[in-house]
C-alpha cells in the first residue's frame, strides 16, 4: 500500500491540500466580488438604476445564507470531494454565464432579471464551499495545527481583493466588463481538474507517507469522515441533531462570534469608504487607497491569530483558552474602531481602523471557523459548518442595512460606528463569560490505545 511505499520518509501533502483550498476560496471570493467591479459598466450598458443594480449586488448574499443548511447536508450525505467538485464546475459555469448576459438579453428587464438569477444562483451553489473547506481541515489536519490551516483559508478575501480587483479593473477598462466573468469562470473550470485529480483522505492519498499519517491521526484529525463506508453507515439525519446544534451554548457563542466577524467586514466593504468620503472629506480615489491598509493589517492579524493559538495549545494551554484568548483579545483591539468617531484627522482615521481590522483578523484567524473544526460533532461536520456560516451570514445584509438606518435617523456617522464597535465587545464576553469549555459535541471519551493504531487496523497499517 502506499504507506508501506512510503515509510522511512516524511511527506507534506496536508500543506499542498491547504494551499489547494486557499486557492479555491480566493476563486470563490473573486467571483463574488468582480460585479462589484464590473458594476458601473454594467448599469451604464443596461441603463441599470442604482436600485436596481443593488438589487443584483445583494442576490448572492440572500442565496448564500439559504444554501448553508442544504450545502451542509450534501456534505455530509455525499463527501467533500464530490460536493466541491460539483458545486466548483457549477459556480464557475454561472460565472462564465454572466458574461453572455448581453447575448441572451435583448432589453434591461431581461438584463436585470437574467443576471439577479444569476447571481442568486450562484450563491446557492458557493454555499458549501466554506464548510466543505473546515470539512477538509478536520480531515487533514491534527488540533493542534487547526489555527493555522483554519485562519489560512479564512483569509481568502484580502488574497481575492488583492490579486483579483486591480486585475478585473484592468480587464474591464481594456475588453469591457463581461472579460472577469470570462476569466474568472475559465480559472475555475481549470480548477475541477486539478480537485478532481489531487484531492483524495489522508489514508487514500498515494503521497502520504506513513510519518505524515501518525502524525495526522494521532494528532485527532477525523481521517475517515469521507470514507465510503463512514458515508454510507452515517444514519440519517434527525430532528434530535438539529436540536443538539441547535440548543448547545457552546455552538451558539460560536455562531454568534461569526455573526460579529462579519458584521466588521460587511461594514468595512460597504459603508467604511462612504464615511470616509461623506463624514471625512475625503475624495473617492483617496478612499479607494486608504482601505488598502485596513486590509492589509486584518490579513497579517488573521494569519497571526491562527498562529498564536496554535502555539499557545502547543505549550500546555487548554485547547478552550488556546482558542478563545486570542479570539477575546482580537475583538477587543477592534473595539476601538469606535475611536474613530473622536480622532480628528483622517491619517488617525486609517491608523485606528488598521489596529482594529489588525485585530478582527486575530480574533477570526484563532476562533470561528477553528473552534467549528474543533468541536462539530463527527457525524455531522457539514451541516454544523453550515448553520454556523449561515447565522454568521445574516450580518452579510442586516449590517449595511442596519447601519444605513441608523445614520439616516441620527444623522450621526458616530453612533453607527458605536453600533458596529458593540459587536466586538458583545462578541468578546460571550466568549469570555459565557461560551465555557470547547469540546467535540457527542464526543465519547476513548482510553487504553491510540486514535492511530484504532483507526490504523482497520486498513492494515501497524501502529508503531
Amino acid at each position: 500500500m502506499s504507506q508501506q511505499k512510503n515509510a522511512g520518509r516524511t511527506s507534506h501533502v496536508r500543506i499542498w491540500v491547504l494551499m489547494l483550498i486557499l486557492f479555491l476560496s480566493v476563486v470563490a471570493y473573486a467571483d463574488r466580488s468582480i460585479l462589484s467591479i464590473s458594476g458601473s459598466a454594467i448599469k451604464e450598458e443596461f441603463g441599470l438604476s442604482a436600485i436596481q443594480l443593488g438589487l443584483i449586488l445583494s442576490a448572492f448574499s440572500w442565496a448564500y445564507v439559504i444554501g448553508q443548511i442544504p450545502g451542509g447536508l450534501f456534505l455530509d450525505r455525499f463527501g467533500t470531494k464530490k460536493v466541491y467538485g460539483v458545486t466548483l464546475a457549477l459556480w464557475s459555469l454561472a460565472t462564465l454565464a454572466m458574461g453572455f448576459v448581453g447575448e441572451f438579453s435583448s432589453g434591461m428587464t431581461a438584463a436585470l432579471a437574467l443576471m439577479f438569477a444569476l447571481r442568486f444562483v450562484l450563491g446557492l451553489i458557493e454555499a458549501p464551499s466554506f464548510p466543505a473547506n473546515a470539512r477538509v481541515v478536520i480531515m487533514w489536519f491534527p488540533s493542534a495545527e487547526r489555527g493555522r490551516a483554519s485562519s489560512l483559508f479564512s483569509s481568502a478575501q484580502y488574497f481575492a481583493v488583492a490579486i483579483f480587483s486591480p486585475l478585473s479593473g484592468w480587464l474591464v477598462s481594456r475588453y469591457g466588463w463581461e472579460w472577469p466573468f470570462f476569466v474568472l469562470g475559465g480559472i475555475g473550470v481549470l480548477a475541477v481538474f486539478v480537485w478532481a485529480a489531487y484531492m483524495r483522505s489522508p489514508k487514500q492519498h498515494p503521497q502520504v507517507s506513513e510519518n505524515e499519517l501518525r502524525h495526522i491521526v494521532d494528532g485527532g484529525a477525523l481521517v475517515d469522515i469521507d470514507a465510503a463506508q463512514t458515508l454510507k453507515a452515517r444514519p440519517a439525519l434527525s430532528k434530535a441533531m438539529f436540536k443538539k446544534l441547535l440548543s448547545n451554548r457552546m455552538l451558539w457563542c460560536a455562531y454568534i462570534g461569526q455573526y460579529c466577524i462579519i458584521a466588521l467586514s460587511y461594514f468595512f466593504i460597504t459603508w467604511f469608504p462612504i464615511y470616509l468620503v461623506q463624514a471625512r472629506g475625503m475624495n473617492i480615489l483617496d478612499a479607494g487607497f486608504a482601505t488598502i491598509a485596513p486590509a492589509l493589517f486584518g490579513f497579517a492579524g488573521g494569519i497571526s491569530g491562527g498562529f498564536i493559538s496554535d502555539k499557545l495549545l502547543a505549550r500546555g494551554w487548554s485547547i478552550s483558552w488556546a482558542r478563545k484568548t486570542p479570539y477575546i483579545v482580537g475583538m477587543l483591539m477592534a473595539a476601538t474602531l469606535i475611536l474613530a468617531a473622536v480622532i480628528p484627522s483622517n491619517v488617525g482615521i486609517i491608523a485606528i481602523m488598521s489596529f482594529a481590522f489588525f485585530g478582527k483578523g486575530v480574533a477570526a484567524g484563532a476562533g470561528t471557523w477553528t473552534i467549528v473544526s474543533d468541536t462539530a460533532p463527527k457525524e455531522a461536520v457539514g451541516l454544523a459548518g453550515s448553520i454556523f456560516n449561515g447565522i454568521g451570514n445574516i450580518a452579510g445584509f442586516l449590517t449595511p442595512l442596519l447601519f444605513g438606518i441608523i445614520v439616516g435617523v441620527t444623522g450621526s456617522y458616530s453612533i453607527g460606528l458605536v453600533f458596529v464597535g458593540a459587536h466586538c465587545v458583545v462578541a468578546a464576553l460571550l466568549f469570555w463569560l459565557v461560551m465555557g469549555p470547547i469540546e467535540r459535541v457527542g464526543e465519547e471519551q476513548e482510553s487504553g490505545v491510540t486514535s492511530y493504531e484504532k483507526q490504523g487496523k482497520e486498513d492494515g497499517i501497524n501502529a508503531v
